[in-house]
């Protein structure tokens, strides 16, 4: 009679435990806590959400850039890359000297992204309060002497641009081209009075396709994208006026996440492959 009485309590003992830790867990589980249970209830949505949140969103809207003149071949193609991989975003540039560009901002011109062909110019941005955080160097460039196919006047170094009937062409001094081609002249001891000052580096260079001077200081990447009109002749002092090219959004920009977007492609593999293919320096 024993053994019987004893199996059905044991029984119902093991019964009523199971029961409690089963409760126990699926407790624990909803609220969150460390079981293995409530572990694994909430890995796959905590796993989803991490997953959206590292991947970056897609860019939408229209997206305003203020780009440097040197700028425009590079930037027209990756602005093409950059739609094709966003299919909701339209990339319209506006290029031009990196200092009257940044003037524009300054005034208030709409703008999502500045890249500019100089630190300097990038600071007149800066100071004004105009960028979002701070602005990253994604190329560098360094001049060279344009010259008509062929170099006619047989130009070798910088201070043949100071010799008698040579006319040449430079950019404004407060131009980031026209700066770094006062520094470099500086740099070889040349003393030359240009024919014109050209408000950005395309002007000065379609002086010299136009045929109206014999040469000018441009940068390399211009000379590069130009080869069918126009040769280059490197000089050594143009090591001493490398232009860094600063990129950052812009604190007013009206679409601010298609900004962060672009800026951060441009500094992808990627955009910098199309860049230093064009001539440009990686920083």
């Amino acid at each position: 009679m024993s053994t019987r009485t004893t199996h059905p309590r044991r029984l119902a003992v093991a019964a009523a435990a199971a029961l409690a830790l089963s409760l126990g867990v699926t407790a624990c589980g909803s609220d969150g806590g460390t079981k293995a249970s409530g572990t694994s209830t909430s890995t796959a949505p905590t796993g989803a959400a991490t997953g959206e949140a590292a991947a970056a969103p897609k860019a939408t809207g229209d997206i305003t850039v203020f780009a440097a003149a040197s700028l425009k071949e590079s930037f027209t193609d990756l602005g093409k890359k950059f739609e094709a991989a966003n299919p909701g975003a339209k990339v319209k540039f506006n290029f031009g000297g990196s200092s009257s560009l940044a003037t524009s901002i300054n005034s208030g011109a709409p703008a999502d992204v500045f890249a500019a062909a100089s630190p300097a110019t990038m600071k007149t941005v800066t100071d004004a309060g105009g960028a979002t955080g701070e602005p990253r160097t994604f190329v560098r460039n360094t001049l060279t002497i344009a010259v008509p196919k062929g170099n006619p006047k047989h130009v070798a170094a910088l201070k043949d641009l100071a010799a008698p009937g040579v006319k040449v062409a430079l950019c404004a001094k407060e131009v980031p081209c026209g700066a770094a081609a006062q520094t470099a002249l500086k740099a070889a001891a040349v003393d030359l009075t240009p024919v014109t000052l050209e408000q950005d580096v395309k002007g000065a260079l379609t002086k010299v396709e136009l045929g109206e001077v014999d040469a000018s200081l441009v940068y390399k990447t211009d000379v590069k994208a130009d080869a069918a009109k126009i040769d280059g002749v490197d000089f050594p002092e143009a090591g001493k006026a490398v232009n860094d090219y600063p990129i950052a959004a812009l604190a007013k920009a009206p679409n601010k996440d298609g900004a962060a977007a672009f800026v951060a492609y441009i500094q992808s593999p990627e955009a910098q492959q199309v860049l230093t293919t064009a001539g440009f320096q990686a920083p």
